[in-house]
């Protein structure tokens, strides 16, 4: 037992900014093609995290081309490469699972004020 949370302390990324429900992020990810890597970003709202410690995720939705694209990160993969917080988001809400219904401006969230 002692080595499990020796194992996972030392997998917990410490350098991952604060990403809360409702803010627009930029997510780097390391994608494999045959032998090369290269890094892509994935922008888009966070809808929900899940979980908590070693296995917590979050979910980023993006419009791309009038299709709804979601994705599921894990915090700590190594796959994520970095996170940038583009702008803060108002929400009242832990998960944002309406704006799948909600197309144009009504699935836009209010920017949250300093």
């Amino acid at each position: 037992m002692d080595a499990l949370k020796l194992m996972t302390s030392s997998m917990l990324k410490s350098e991952m900014p604060e990403i809360n429900i409702g803010d627009t992020v930029r997510v780097h990810v390391k994608i494999k093609e045959g032998q090369r890597e290269r890094i892509q970003v994935f922008e888009g709202t966070v809808i929900a995290r899940k979980h908590g410690g070693i296995e917590e995720t979050f979910t980023v939705r993006r419009v791309s081309y009038g299709v709804g694209v979601e994705r599921v990160f894990p915090v700590h993969s190594p796959k994520v490469e970095k996170v940038e917080i583009v702008r803060r988001g108002r929400v009242r809400r832990s998960k944002l699972y309406y704006l799948r219904d909600r197309v144009g401006k009504a699935a836009k969230v209010k920017e949250q004020l300093k």
